[in-house]
């Protein structure tokens, strides 16, 4: 099915993977060194002709266009502008796709949309208001083409099946691009994914997905890495077939992705009414990979990923065979992630596994092929009258309108399933929550803890598998039991009418207008953030010992996703899930250190801060500022929302301590909010509540240092390492800057 090769490989011609050099320069005349064949891949190519200083030891890129939703346009608006934004430089896409539903928290989604209509007006952008379309649907079908670079600020930001290198990350990074500053980064690996085969009749893009995370995302196969898909097996899957593969591969936790393009991206982009974006691509004569990745897509079956990730996974065969021990591991494991144990085996009927909820949704679910695939399998029948649903949102409007002249919408409606319009709530847990203790299988891109919108302090659970639209439709027509898809379908050809866009997106590039920004009262501008001080003290407010901490849990998604746009009130539900004592102790830490500031030192520090003349004569409250700090053995997984780090630096968070960090987008947010990145092996020595002492941190900073020695502050002082990692001369200036909102501003 997949296996994995952790070494260099050759491609020639872009075929035939070979590991063996020796053999390969027997067999031809000149075969390149690796470091010159690194050069034959897409991946490589792209990137250098992005890059703005092509003898640099980093990649400075400057991508062609650039997309935010309305959980991030807000924040990353306002900071620029008070970076001092004059103009969007490339198109800017805002889209509004995710506080869709203007009835939660009054006014302030709909504030939102109204305050991202006035910032494309003023500063010359792409408005596409709420219902249009989710975001990156909007991007494949009109902005997306091959050799082309977009950032966007959702994790989900991938188009490698068009031949644009998309990159998901924070808003400080698309402040940067906005303010014509580049997006600086090492080099990256290229992994060879070769794909061969053909899928069998039921088999969907998420199958193929899920079977790739299951596969590479718990070993860090590909971690930071680009995915390059080449292979023989890429000419049997369509467009939205690779759309859905490509669209998962940020839950590998990789940096990018990219495909050869073929004939069939040719009729894409022409179907589109942009045939002038197509080039082939595809890798060199000879090319070298760091990894491969080896798929044969005829051995891949419906797949199945339980609570709570989508690497894990199941066929669903396995799981039909073995139901009880599968999901009683899954309730075992929901103890130690949620706190509270699942009731999954009770799922468990005579009839099958019984599954209350379906849903296909979102830029992963919400295709044209996938939704004609799943009417298809419905067939006409009713979904029945008992606690199954089903319910399925197009990814855009054009979407919709080529179901509704096919037929699929109306059959789908027929059987018992509701229609709704392009929207990413059911992602993130703000659409469709089940009920308590209910399952849902759903064709979109997560099944994190609360993704379904569930509050397991109020004594509310459910949870969410993934699973491909195919095997939905076909447990939909089993009467709401599992099961998976096993019919081959020919999906009619898909005719794109963009009268919906014509008529209602707003469209600025280019032209800005004398208008003024349109607030409402949710709006509220940053607060005061300080620079780095000479020496730091830090306080731990929260030690968290899971394998994986993601940003759902720094800071929840779905209902608090109202309050995006006020900094102060959005950090008010900062690690509420996994740890509700934060916000207190954050707090008092921020108070404290507020004092300080004022040149009063609090009595509470000053024995403390006596003790720091110990280890440096010269440490006083002048020069040592007071930070609270959250350890996590591998935070940063999931979203690339900035507000995981902003949340904690507005309640005074200084720093983090981790083993790692799972992804580079959320170090890289913590290091925009001017948040020191720390990674150490001595987190064992200290705990909750634990003063830690770092002395000359701003020089250590300045000098280039990334090593530093810091003093745990118990009954002994207590050496113990910590690392900041590789940092660029941008990261250093806005780290002792104290945020890049102070940078920008001050230089």
């Amino acid at each position: 099915m997949i296996k994995l090769f952790d070494g260099g490989v050759y491609l020639h011609n872009g075929r035939n993977p070979e590991n063996d050099y020796e053999k390969l320069c027997h067999e031809f005349a000149s075969v390149p060194s690796p470091e010159e064949a690194r050069k034959g891949t897409m991946a490589c190519s792209i990137l250098e002709s992005h890059n703005i200083d092509p003898g640099g030891e980093l990649l400075r890129l400057k991508f062609d266009s650039l997309a935010s939703h309305d959980i991030t346009f807000v924040n990353a608006i306002q900071t620029a502008k008070a970076s001092g934004l004059k103009e969007f430089p490339v198109p800017y896409v805002l889209t509004n796709c995710h506080n869709s539903l203007c009835a939660v928290g009054g006014t302030i989604n709909e504030d939102d949309h109204r305050f991202g209509l006035s910032a494309a007006k003023k500063y010359g952008g792409v408005y596409v208001p709420a219902h249009m379309a989710v975001i990156h649907q909007v991007m494949r079908e009109l902005f997306a083409g091959c050799g082309k670079m977009i950032l966007g600020t959702d994790s989900h930001t991938r188009y490698g099946a068009i031949g644009t290198m998309g990159i998901g990350e924070g808003g400080g990074e698309m402040v940067k691009q906005l303010l014509s500053k580049p997006y600086d980064i090492a080099r990256p690996q290229v992994v060879c994914v070769y794909m061969t085969g053909k899928p069998s009749p039921g088999v969907g893009p998420q199958d193929v997905a899920l079977a790739l995370v299951g596969a590479t995302f718990a070993n860090g196969f590909v971690k930071n890495m680009v995915m390059e898909f080449v292979g023989d097996g890429i000419s049997s899957l369509s467009m939205d077939f690779r759309n859905g593969i490509d669209t998962m591969t940020t839950e590998t936790s990789c940096l990018s992705s990219i495909w050869e393009t073929d004939e069939k991206t040719r009729e894409y982009l022409e179907t589109h009414h942009r045939g002038e974006d197509y080039r082939q691509l595809s890798p060199a004569e000879w090319a070298y990979y760091d990894r491969l990745i080896y798929v044969d897509l005829s051995k891949i079956k419906p797949m199945i990923a339980l609570p709570f990730h989508p690497s894990n996974t199941y066929t669903i065969e396995e799981l039909l065979a073995n139901p009880g021990d599968i999901l009683r591991k899954t309730e075992l494991d929901a103890v130690s992630a949620v706190g509270r144990e699942l009731k999954l085996t009770s799922k468990i009927t005579p009839k099958g596994i019984r599954i209350d909820q379906g849903i296909i949704a979102g830029c992963a679910g919400g295709t044209f092929e996938n939704i004609m695939a799943a009417g298809s399998i419905i067939g006409g029948r009713s979904i029945g009258q008992d606690e199954f649903s089903l319910s399925v949102y197009p990814a855009s409007q054009p979407v919709m309108l080529a179901l509704m002249d096919s037929g699929a919408l109306r059959s789908l409606t027929m059987a018992g399933a509701t229609i709704r319009t392009a929207f990413c709530g059911p992602c993130f847990g703000a659409g469709d929550v089940p009920f308590n203790d209910g399952l849902s299988i759903r064709h979109t891109t997560r099944n994190f803890p609360h993704r379904e919108g569930s509050r397991p302090g109020d004594g509310q659970m459910a949870s969410v598998a993934l699973m491909d639209a195919r095997s939905i439709a076909a447990t939909a027509a089993n009467g709401g039991y599992l099961a998976a898809a096993d019919s081959e379908y020919e999906c009619p050809p898909y005719v794109f009418d963009d009268s919906a866009y014509r008529s209602r997106i707003y469209n600025g590039y280019g032209n800005p207008q004398d208008v003024d920004l349109a607030y409402g009262p949710n709006i509220v501008d940053w607060p005061e953030i300080p620079s780095l001080t000479e020496n730091m003290l830090l306080k731990v407010v929260t030690y968290i010992k899971d394998p994986v901490t993601t940003t759902d849990e720094l800071i929840p998604s779905g209902e608090t996703s109202s309050y995006r746009s006020n900094p102060l009130k959005l950090a008010e539900a900062t690690l509420s899930r996994k740890d509700p004592e934060y916000v207190g102790r954050a707090k008092t830490v921020l108070g404290l250190e507020k004092e300080r500031r004022s040149g009063n030192l609090p009595p509470e520090l000053t024995g403390i801060y006596e003790r720091l003349k110990t280890v440096v004569p010269s440490a006083s409250s002048d020069n040592t500022g007071f930070s609270s700090v959250v350890y996590a053995i591998k935070p940063g997984d999931g979203s690339a929302r900035e507000q995981a780090a902003s949340c904690q630096r507005v309640l005074g968070g200084g720093a983090n301590i981790a083993n790692e960090y799972a992804t580079k987008r959320y170090r890289s947010n913590l290091i925009n909010w001017g948040m020191l990145p720390f990674t150490t092996e001595d987190a064992g020595k200290f705990e909750n509540g634990d003063y830690i002492f770092i002395p000359g941190i701003r020089s250590i900073i300045e000098n280039g240092g990334s090593e530093a020695k810091a003093y745990i502050l118990k009954d002994d002082l207590i050496e113990i390492s910590l690392s900041l990692g590789e940092l660029t001369p941008d990261e250093r200036r806005i780290l002792l800057a104290g945020c890049l909102i102070n940078d920008y501003r001050d230089n």
